[in-house]
């Protein structure tokens, strides 16, 4: 059984940092992609960047220069590292991975960034 935990949500100030780690567990199929989206109450869900197993990598236009995706293949794991928050940036993150045989979510963390 495939499974994603998110963690480091929580409670920031503008103009600071989180990083948010995704572990993944189970066996997964030929993963091709792995990204983080978020969702803001009374907003649809929406991508905020991705990875590919090449290594490229595709942000949202809100947060280029700001949000940085990474990944470590020998943890099976990938990472948001976001820098210079914003009140619009509150909202549920969620992490993805994107294979063959599925595509699967997390449960989501909540990053709230107080201005």
């Amino acid at each position: 059984q495939v499974q994603l935990v998110e963690s480091g949500g929580g409670l920031v100030q503008a103009g600071g940092s989180l990083r948010l780690p995704c572990a993944a567990s189970g066996w997964i199929f030929r993963s091709y992609a792995r990204g983080w989206y978020r969702q803001a109450p009374g907003n649809q869900r929406e991508l905020v960047a991705a990875i590919t197993s090449g290594g490229e990598t595709n942000y949202a236009d809100s947060v280029k220069g700001r949000f940085t995706i990474s990944r470590d293949n020998a943890k099976n794991a990938w990472y948001l590292q976001m820098n210079s928050l914003k009140a619009e940036d509150t909202a549920v993150y969620y992490c993805n991975i994107k294979a063959v045989g599925g595509e699967y979510w997390g449960q989501g963390t909540q990053v709230t960034v107080s201005s």
